[in-house]
């Protein structure tokens, strides 16, 4: 939660923009959290990747897959230039995309938008239900936006954390659409459209 520490007296304006971008900020976060779950039976779903080139390696434990590779199970789909499967068994515990960018795409629910997320990098930890962007990071649904060098989010907690990268002139960034604040202004006065 996000706490304000204030010495001095503070204009109404600025007391009530505060109060808006915390709560669009939380909504923000809040509906790409929710949305990094998936549809209940993707994970059921047969793994499909096409490649130009694969390579497996059994004592290793990987399967790294070339050139304009295209991965789906169920509304997952992942485009990459490299794609490498870490696998224990049969099912893959830890999928690595690079790309530039690697791009991601999942539908949460049936009746919401997909989730898009691009990074250089993208890390799936299945066990962990983990997912770390790195490298000009960006996540976004329904016009919300975040981006950074890093993001990481976590599906049961329903957490994202993004962060910049170590030089000064890169920062966080986030988008949130209007209507996410005129929802949440409507709500927290406790007042619908049409009253």
């Amino acid at each position: 939660m996000w706490r304000v520490s204030m010495t001095r007296r503070v204009p109404e304006a600025h007391r009530f923009l505060t109060r808006v971008s915390r709560a669009g900020f939380m909504a923000l976060m809040l509906t790409l959290a929710t949305a990094a779950s998936a549809l209940p039976d993707d994970s059921q779903q047969p793994i499909r990747i096409s490649a130009n080139q694969a390579l497996r390696d059994d004592r290793e434990g990987i399967t790294v897959y070339t050139g304009n590779v295209r991965m789906q199970q169920g509304s997952l789909q992942i485009e990459a230039d490299k794609i490498t499967l870490h696998h224990r068994q049969d099912q893959p515990d830890r999928i690595v995309a690079r790309g530039t960018p690697a791009r991601m795409q999942q539908q949460p629910e049936i009746d919401q938008e997909p989730v898009r997320a691009a990074a250089r990098t993208i890390e799936y930890f299945r066990a962990e239900e983990r997912v770390y962007l790195t490298r000009e990071a960006r996540i976004e649904q329904n016009g919300a936006i975040v981006t950074g060098d890093t993001i990481e989010y976590l599906f049961a907690e329903q957490r994202i954390k993004a962060q910049s990268g170590s030089n000064d002139d890169e920062r966080v960034e986030v988008v949130i659409p209007g209507q996410t604040l005129e929802q949440n202004d409507e709500a927290a006065s406790g007042t619908t459209q049409g009253e």
